[in-house]
């Protein structure tokens, strides 16, 4: 069965050209131009993949982001928000919200095709893996189930968090550049700044605050996941999982 993908957009003949260039690679598409009916087709029926207008009628894409992420229905979508304004600080706040990726008009539909192969294929890789619950700390991650805990309790990520966490896992103790998480998270060489890393770091460590002091920032250069500090006897037990 075919990635199914939804485009919200309310230009007519962008929605029609995103829509042509994914058809012919062997997506499943749908097209809406409002936001608050694009919001509750998402509720009802979650795409495999959002590709998702910033400025929409009645309701704007950041908003939809956020509803989207906040749901625990929805919360796992993989999000690229397509945008005509330019300004860094503006893909900052879409990628605050929980986009996983952002793409500026104008575009080349060739490269929001790769984008779109290359985000799902990560997402697809995180969902089907059947290794064990990997468990740092306090911190519990299951790749089977695409759950994520925090002292026993659930903590929701994006589908780009959930990869970026388990890689930093499972590369623990090594410093990775900023490149090199593009590279091997996003699974392509991203061209919008590396400061969507930055971003998604911060992301991490405010929704699991053990990683506040052990994802420590290497100047210049990257992140460096050291080893967790030691559970306090009291501290809560996990489920059995896997060491990381």
């Amino acid at each position: 069965m075919p990635p199914r993908v939804l485009i919200v957009e309310d230009d007519r003949d962008i929605a029609d050209l995103v829509a042509h260039y994914l058809n012919r690679a062997g997506f499943s598409t749908a097209a809406i131009a409002s936001g608050r009916e694009a919001l509750s087709a998402i509720f009802t029926d979650p795409p495999d993949l959002l590709i998702l207008d910033r400025m929409l009628p009645h309701m704007d894409g950041l908003e939809i982001c956020r509803a989207v992420r906040t749901h625990d229905k929805t919360a796992g979508v993989p999000i690229i928000m397509l945008t005509a304004r330019a300004e860094e600080s503006d893909r900052i706040v879409g990628l605050e919200l929980g986009a996983d990726d952002y793409i500026g008009k104008p575009f080349s539909p060739n490269e929001l095709v790769a984008r779109a192969r290359a985000l799902l294929r990560r997402t697809e890789r995180a969902s089907s893996a059947r290794s064990s619950a990997v468990r740092y700390g306090p911190i519990l991650l299951d790749p089977e189930t695409h759950t994520v805990s925090c002292d026993g309790h659930a903590v929701t990520l994006t589908a780009k968090e959930f990869l970026l966490l388990e890689y930093l896992l499972q590369h623990r103790g090594r410093v990775l550049s900023r490149d090199v998480l593009l590279t091997d998270v996003w699974g392509y060489r991203y061209t919008g700044g590396t400061r969507t890393v930055d971003v998604h770091i911060r992301r991490l460590r405010e929704k699991l605050p053990p990683l506040t002091e052990a994802l420590v920032t290497v100047k210049q250069f990257g992140y460096k996941l050291v080893d967790p500090a030691p559970l306090r006897p009291d501290a809560r037990r996990l489920p059995a999982g896997g060491d990381a």
